[in-house]
């Protein structure tokens, strides 16, 4: 008799088909958002440059890493970059795992050393303006530490925009968290969770470090924008994503969502107990 040698490959396929497939409601399904090979899913803009044109190679992965570099660089003169990816989300949290490195780029702003952030709720790359600072978005701002005194991370910061914190409009453009101070070049890992306009907290290492709700575009610290976009009072509910470059160089490890939104029928193969807000359209029966 003839023996048949399967490769692991498909000896995997033959006993997951064999066995079948279990949804398992609980188990959480993180995806993945930086692939680690490429910058296929993400979209590119730098101030004073035209959407998609990653100057001087900006944004781009060395060693399994998401880099923010600028060593092509003569000086940074306020070439301020955020990188989108490519789907918008409302309810969900995010993580990242992120360091800061070398030094910062010759013409920096001293506020902007070791300072990046998570943009959230931005509204499109396409509606910036070519020579728009910062999307209208809410910002979790990313420090690293100075070696001297104390400096959180996952502070808030509002490039146009309003929220409330204790039930009360706060209008002014940054608010520090609780977080503790991170010296150095150890990475540090920052999760968000986004519950449309209703809630978002920030989260560094697990402890939870600032909350507030209500996200809307409103006030100041926006420059270069379409005013056709810039609908004061506007509810945030959904976004965009993106990552920043304010001139000091900064790793991403990883990126990765976890959706809160989708099949909440348990009678479906794709229902998840901890979604917290109903897409049934997605839901898929045997």
């Amino acid at each position: 008799m003839k023996k048949v040698i399967l490769s692991l490959p498909l000896l995997i396929a033959f006993l997951v088909i064999s066995c079948g497939t279990k949804n398992n409601p609980a188990q959480q399904e993180w995806v993945q958002l930086f692939n680690k090979k490429d910058l296929n899913e993400w979209r590119v803009k730098i101030r004073g440059y035209e959407l998609d044109n990653n100057f001087g190679n900006t944004f781009r992965v060395e060693d399994s890493v998401l880099k923010v570099s600028y060593d092509q660089y003569d000086s940074f003169r306020a070439r301020y970059g955020h990188i989108f990816y490519k789907e918008k989300f409302s309810y969900y949290k995010v993580a990242v795992e992120y360091r800061f490195t070398g030094d910062q780029a010759t013409g920096g702003e001293g506020w902007a050393m070791r300072n990046s952030g998570i943009m959230l709720h931005c509204l499109s790359p396409e509606s910036m303006g070519k020579d728009q600072d910062f999307p209208i978005s809410i910002e979790v701002q990313l420090l690293g530490g100075l070696g001297q005194g104390e400096r959180s991370t996952a502070n808030l910061c509002s490039p146009g925009t309003h929220v409330m914190m204790k039930d009360s409009l706060f209008t002014p453009h940054c608010v520090n968290s609780t977080s503790k101070t991170y010296n150095g070049d150890q990475w540090v890992r920052v999760e968000v969770l986004v519950l449309s306009d209703s809630l978002i907290a920030h989260i560094v290492e697990g402890d939870t470090v600032l909350k507030y709700s209500k996200p809307q575009i409103g006030g100041e610290m926006v420059s270069g924008f379409d005013p056709a976009v810039k609908l004061d009072g506007t509810m945030l509910t959904d976004g965009y994503i993106s990552l920043q470059s304010e001139s000091h160089p900064v790793e991403f490890r990883k990126v990765e969502l976890l959706n809160l939104k989708g099949c909440m029928d348990p009678n479906a193969i794709n229902y998840k107990s901890y979604y917290v807000k109903a897409d049934n359209s997605l839901c898929q029966y045997k």
